[in-house]
């Protein structure tokens, strides 16, 4: 086991650093630079000479590979830079923006399980094939419908017609809602479907059978035996959609205007401020990585035959006897494995 997460450590840490050098590479690919583009527009007082001292002031005038070394070390030691826009540490702004995102994130992530954790166990589960055939066929539906349109569909709906939840700002609770249930339709909808298919193959299996033939009922089959071997994959794809509900933060926070890490991202990205998106990248890369290892873990604890350890040592057979050599005593003769080891 401790090999094991060593390994998952050392990949964790070479998906941080690979994220980190993508974003590093593709920021700086733009034409122009941060303070180009804050102080140097047509009708801007400040002088070439001006910029130029700004940049020194950055590090913007130093060769590519000295900054990305000199900002790499500083990540490594907690420090992210300084934001060109507003001259504040970046480390502070995600903190300000983390707290609002992580709410409505949380919350889709409870949602979706739920919904579409409730919808496979259900759709499978029922004897009505009209019933488990609509059933089946709405997380086709929820993956198409676009995040935006459904969020300004919900604004429309509960916030304007049945006024129950305010329709933009961080005020409370109950403004979260419609963000949260925006995120969650798509999530919900790849977590039903994965685990609806997996479910249906798992009930096919012959233990599914013998555990019936032994008298136990078909709700315990189902949720006891079927479902903890179905939840694997879907266990994979909640993982992965983490991610998901990162950057579909961005969308979801300009629909509802919310200020959060999405609406930090989309301002950030279009002043080009390189720390910033640099650090917000990081911080969600950070986030991935976790959770994504988490469940490596919890991986054994669902199914024992995953095995983690340590690699099975095989014992070769012992080398053939020549064919003049005299046969052993009874009494020392021991019967050969299945394995080879005598």
């Amino acid at each position: 086991m401790s090999r094991y997460l060593v390994r998952r450590l050392l990949l964790a840490a070479g998906v941080l650093w690979a994220a980190y050098t993508v974003t590093f590479l593709v920021l700086y690919a733009l034409p122009g630079d941060p303070v180009s583009i804050m102080y140097g527009g047509e009708s801007s007082d400040v002088t070439p000479e001006q910029l130029d001292a700004l940049r020194a002031q950055y590090g913007l005038d130093q060769p590519l590979p000295v900054q990305y070394v000199t900002q790499l070390g500083h990540a490594l030691r907690g420090d992210l830079g300084t934001s060109v826009v507003n001259g504040q540490p970046v480390t502070t702004l995600i903190a300000d923006a983390l707290p609002p995102t992580a709410q409505i994130a949380g919350l889709a992530l409870v949602l979706a399980i739920v919904v579409g954790g409730g919808l496979a166990v259900v759709a499978t589960a029922t004897r009505s094939r009209r019933l488990s055939g609509f059933l089946l066929s709405l997380p086709p539906l929820g993956v198409a419908v676009p995040s935006f349109w459904f969020g300004l569909t919900l604004v429309q709906w509960f916030s304007f017609q049945i006024p129950l939840f305010p329709a933009l700002g961080n005020q409370g609770f109950a403004s979260a809602v419609l963000p949260a249930v925006t995120l969650a339709l798509p999530t919900s909808a790849l977590i039903a479907q994965m685990l609806s298919r997996s479910l249906l193959h798992t009930l096919r299996e012959p233990y599914v059978d013998t555990a019936l033939a032994k008298g136990a009922s078909r709700t315990r089959v189902h949720l006891r035996h079927a479902l903890r071997n179905a939840a694997l994959p879907a266990l994979t794809v909640t993982g992965l959609v983490i991610g998901g509900l990162l950057s579909g933060a961005v969308v979801t926070e300009t629909v509802f205007s919310r200020a959060g890490l999405g609406r930090l991202t989309a301002t950030s990205v279009s002043a080009q401020d390189i720390p910033v998106v640099q650090g917000v990248v990081l911080v969600a890369a950070t986030v991935y990585v976790l959770v994504n290892l988490l469940i490596d873990i919890v991986y054994p604890l669902l199914d024992p035959r995953i095995v983690t350890g340590s690699r099975r040592r095989v014992t070769s057979p012992p080398p053939p006897r020549p064919a003049d050599a005299a046969p052993e005593p009874a009494a020392d003769r021991v019967p050969v494995t299945a394995g080879g080891t005598r």
